[in-house]
């Protein structure tokens, strides 16, 4: 046992093995990220929002978790073995090597427009929009200005609720649910029971 363990230590550590097992690493590492964060969010919003049987409720948790962690794994194996591929024709790593990589990544594993996909793009875009906000200042291209982030909050909380009054069927529908919950739920009651403890 102590000999296959040290082969395979051996094996794992040979420099000229590192950029395949990196990429079998890329795609452990987004496996087990993908569910890890998946299968929490997937199960409190399943037993806050959905009214099922708990077979169906699981089944549900199992595939967001199961579509989540794959699209993770899958990206990594495709972004990490392009990297490797242009640094290999190229010579060296390239700044543009990453949005290439990147975009044929993106394009393969999350171009399907369904509700993981969907979240997992749009909490990403809204961390790029934060990110391009910084860079100008990173790179002096402007002086930090003072009061941004509450004007920006206040922009975004007055958009969705404009957006959620009038015109709601734009909103992404987990989005609506929460929002209906919150604010319209919160309209209607007829006993004791249903002002405190139950919604409905």
């Amino acid at each position: 046992m102590d000999a296959i363990k040290n082969a395979a230590t051996q094996f794992i550590l040979t420099p000229e093995y590192h950029d395949l097992l990196s990429i079998v690493k890329g795609f452990r590492n987004g496996l087990v990220y993908g569910a890890k964060i998946r299968f929490p969010h997937a199960l409190v919003m399943t037993l806050l929002f959905r009214r099922s049987n708990f077979k169906d409720m699981s089944r549900f948790v199992l595939k967001a978790t199961k579509q989540h962690a794959k699209n993770l794994a899958f990206f990594a194996t495709i972004y990490k073995t392009l990297l490797i591929v242009q640094r290999r024709m190229h010579g060296k790593e390239r700044p543009m090597d990453s949005f290439l990589a990147g975009l044929v990544g993106g394009y393969m594993v999350f171009g399907e427009n369904n509700n993981v996909n969907q979240q997992i793009v749009l909490y990403l875009f809204s961390r790029i929009m934060m990110g391009l906000a910084k860079l100008p200042v990173k790179k002096n291209v402007i002086a930090e200005p003072a009061q941004t982030f509450p004007i920006f909050a206040s922009l975004v909380w007055a958009t969705v609720m404009f957006l959620f009054q009038n015109e709601r069927d734009v909103l992404q529908p987990s989005l609506q649910a929460s929002m209906q919950y919150i604010y319209i739920d919160s309209n209607r009651w007829n006993t004791l029971k249903n002002f405190l403890w139950h919604n409905k």
